[in-house]
């Protein structure tokens, strides 16, 4: 795994090994940021589930001035705290060793909001995004602007978001997974 563009691009990244964090492949990561590159330079990102780092650093290597990161293995938060200083990034950056819902409401977090991009991806059919995301509701984390991608298995059923106050506005499937766009939907007068 590596960073693919920016400052940062092409230095390889670590991973803890086995299987409690599950790496974005690379060809993905590369999609998703070809996706959001008009929104990276200059955004906050916040990346919860944060694994190794990979996808906050690559934006903050794209151009992002800050990254937020939450992750609460504490082997791979120490991954990602050597990711950060191996790639030179570290002094943009803040990271957290906490479980998603909590992180969203420590003053840290809080202190950084809104941010412009949140992407989340969390362990495969737990429920665990649906939590996050339901903590995002009450969060100043997020605006109705902010663009937040939930990563989940390409049999994730999205009618529970769609039951929550969120517009789906893209759905990138590959083919074992997918990332769905989303933002807050601005309240009706």
């Amino acid at each position: 795994m590596r960073v693919i563009a920016g400052t940062a691009g092409s230095l390889p990244l670590k991973t803890i090994p086995g299987l409690s964090t599950r790496p974005t492949q690379d060809r993905i990561k590369e999609t998703l940021f070809n996706i959001l590159q008009p929104y990276i330079p200059g955004c906050r990102f916040l990346d919860l589930f944060a694994g190794s780092g990979a996808m906050g650093i690559e934006a903050l290597s794209r151009g992002a001035v800050f990254a937020a990161f939450v992750e609460k293995n504490a082997a791979a938060s120490r991954i990602i705290r050597e990711n950060l200083h191996f790639t030179g990034l570290e002094d943009r950056a803040l990271n957290l060793c906490t479980d998603a819902v909590s992180g969203l409401k420590t003053q840290k977090i809080i202190r950084e909001a809104p941010y412009d991009i949140v992407f989340m991806d969390p362990p495969y059919g737990t429920g665990e995004g649906e939590k996050a995301l339901q903590a995002l509701l009450n969060s100043p984390a997020v605006s109705p602007e902010t663009i937040i991608i939930l990563e989940e298995s390409i049999r994730f059923d999205p009618s529970v978001i769609l039951e929550m106050p969120f517009e789906i506005t893209r759905d990138k499937r590959y083919k074992t997974n997918r990332h769905l766009f989303m933002r807050l939907k601005k309240e009706t007068t």
